[in-house]
């Protein structure tokens, strides 16, 4: 599903460069569940980021499903991420004039879905919100923000889930609700589940444990598996 090799990620800052992930080789098979942890500034975010598209390595190539994401222009790119990606955000990134029904519908109405309405109240009531579909964001607590931002996510079932410390602004009980919803959307739609994570016991649960530090694998092993 995902393969990088010798991917270098550099930026400039106050005139020097500095370097976020250094010569990093990894592959990820299809409907693995694999956690990616480390200390802050070890290249974790970047790297989902650099899966997701969203940005391009300095060197090193990027394949998602066989595409070389190196030789798609900004129009294919916004294509793939539709098609095969989700992501989740630490910060839920809702739309906040609309409500939580046309939240999730919006990836379903670029798609050209034929009910992307109906579709929506659909992923809604997966995620135990159906009652609140007429609510905006700001109407909605921090844990229904990101069970509406899960279920927009995965609104057309998608090869990719990717999750940038999704429990990172909820409380313990609403953070373990919510990663057990990602966890079931993962094994119901068969998708490949890429997680940045600082929580131990969250990164426990997956099928790989992959730890970045200083731009680096330091270490790549299995976990339970038990998610």
């Amino acid at each position: 599903m995902i393969a990088l090799r010798h991917v270098v990620m550099r930026l400039t800052a106050g005139g020097r460069s500095i370097t976020i992930l250094d010569d990093l080789t990894l592959e990820i098979p299809s409907k693995q569940f694999v956690a990616v942890v480390g200390p802050s500034g070890s290249g974790k975010s970047t790297l989902l980021a650099l899966i997701a598209g969203l940005d391009a390595p300095t060197a090193g190539t990027i394949a998602l499903d066989g595409v070389d994401l190196g030789g798609l222009d900004e129009d294919a790119l916004a294509g793939l991420r539709l098609e095969k990606i989700g992501v989740v955000f630490q910060a839920f990134h809702l739309i906040p004039t609309l409500t939580a029904l046309e939240n999730v519908a919006v990836p379903l109405e670029l798609a050209g879905d034929p009910d992307p309405l109906g579709r929506a109240r659909e992923l809604l009531d997966e995620v135990d919100l159906a009652a609140r579909a007429d609510h905006y964001p700001v109407q909605l607590s921090g844990g229904e923000q990101q069970r509406v931002a899960l279920a927009r996510a995965c609104a057309r079932r998608p090869p990719l889930l990717l999750a940038d410390e999704p429990t990172g602004n909820l409380d313990a009980a609403t953070g373990a609700h919510v990663m057990a919803l990602l966890r079931r959307m993962h094994r119901d739609y068969g998708s490949t589940l890429v997680l940045v994570t600082h929580d131990a016991g969250l990164a426990a649960s997956a099928d790989r444990i992959v730890t970045l530090r200083d731009g680096h694998i330091v270490s790549d092993t299995g976990g339970t598996g038990d998610g």
